[in-house]
């Protein structure tokens, strides 16, 4: 994975996760310890959900650039449907409490989700690839042979 999809990823992540822990703090003081762990297990599936979704993102504008603004749109819809399935199977749950764990999820994906487009807006993403440009550019001259009158 190159360093600037790492960085990208990461300014993510650390947030989700942050937002993840305060839940996990809030959830345990509002609905005791299995509140605590409905926070936690929300903020970890939602990482899960969005970092994979992430993942095949980049792949998919590096191997297959013509099908990225499709693939991107597929994978936020199977996304937020994934979650919201997610909350539907767990709502009865005693395992732990699905109140935050729901609330937890929709948190992470809203500062997941915010998170990434400020990464995106302040990445210096180059709209050329400056060596294919100097490809062609040496191509060029090399191909032009004879005079030029």
């Amino acid at each position: 994975m190159p360093s600037t999809d790492a960085r990208t990823l990461l300014q993510a992540v650390v947030p989700t996760a942050i937002a993840g822990v305060i839940a996990a703090v809030i959830s345990g003081v509002v609905a005791g310890g299995k509140g605590a762990l409905g926070a936690v297990i929300g903020a970890v599936v939602v990482i899960a959900f969005m970092g994979i979704g992430q993942l095949a993102l980049q792949w998919t504008a590096k191997k297959l650039p013509q099908l990225f603004q499709a693939m991107g749109m597929m994978v936020y819809v199977a996304q937020l449907l994934l979650l919201l399935i997610f909350v539907g199977v767990f709502k009865d749950t005693t395992l732990f409490n699905p109140k935050a764990f729901a609330v937890t999820l929709v948190a992470a994906t809203i500062v997941w989700m915010g998170f990434q487009a400020r990464a995106y807006l302040k990445a210096k993403i180059l709209y050329i690839d400056p060596d294919a440009a100097k490809d062609s550019a040496k191509s060029e001259s090399s191909e032009k042979t004879g005079s030029s009158s």
